[in-house]
């Protein structure tokens, strides 16, 4: 309630709904796919790396939102990027994999806390798995394009090497400078090794403990590699994550 001759908090503002059109599609492998947005009012999405958007889906009679991570970067002047896996039931992913080239989306954002606004001094880790390279890979591509670039780690784990996507540039990041080590491991064990090569690697091969993490996946495997590093003594700041 509002005390008389008081104001009233003014509303948060709201994001504007973006018109989008699916300019190119591009699958990665037979249940993965990236769409490319076009806006249609013209002029890049603002974002920061890490961010994503809410696209509003028309599901079976009613319009459901549904969040998709940025897989292009802030300094791309082309089409915004989204990609993503088909998953047991889900509705929504499925709508996007019915999309054809010249279909119109709407959208909002950016939102998200998960992101790589400022590129660190010290040495950065990024740990993600599948589909959750998305917001990784813009990270990855600011801190290249740092003139004070920190060490670069990636450690990328899926259930074969056809689940791991951006190949060929990955393979660029790594003639770059980034010291890339893939993890192929059935899905049942996908985190229990990413857990043992992070120990081995980050928490018991040194006592360094400036390093700044970033860890995207899916499940609570992403708390446990955050519970792993944040008890090893790294700061509760540098270990940043988004859990799927």
């Amino acid at each position: 309630m509002v005390e008389p001759g008081a104001s009233a908090a003014p509303s948060p503002p709201r994001r504007p709904v973006y018109r989008a059109r699916v300019d190119r599609i591009n699958d990665h492998n037979a249940d993965t796919r990236s769409l490319f947005l076009g806006l249609i009012d013209g002029g890049p999405l603002a974002f920061v790396p890490g961010q994503f958007i809410s696209i509003s889906l028309a599901l079976e009679g009613e319009t459901r939102v549904r969040p998709y991570t940025v897989a292009s970067s802030p300094e791309d002047t082309g089409a915004v990027e989204i990609c993503f896996n088909r998953v047991p039931g889900g509705i929504g992913v499925r709508h996007l994999f019915e999309r054809k080239v010249g279909d119109e989306l709407q959208f909002t954002g950016p939102f998200g806390a998960f992101t790589m606004d400022r590129v660190p001094e010290h040495e950065c880790v990024f740990i993600a798995e599948g589909t959750a390279i998305a917001p990784i890979r813009p990270m990855i591509r600011r801190a290249l394009l740092a003139k004070a670039r920190p060490t670069l780690s990636l450690l990328y784990a899926a259930p074969d090497s056809g689940h791991l996507l951006y190949r060929e540039e990955i393979a660029e990041w790594s003639a770059a400078g980034v010291d890339f080590a893939a993890l192929l491991a059935p899905a049942s064990e996908l985190y229990e090794r990413l857990l043992a090569e992070t120990r081995r690697r980050w928490v018991d091969g040194d006592s360094d403990r400036s390093r700044h993490f970033y860890l995207c996946g899916v499940g609570k495997g992403v708390l446990a590699l955050r519970d792993l590093l944040r008890g090893a003594g790294y700061e509760r700041r540098a270990v940043r994550y988004e859990q799927w």
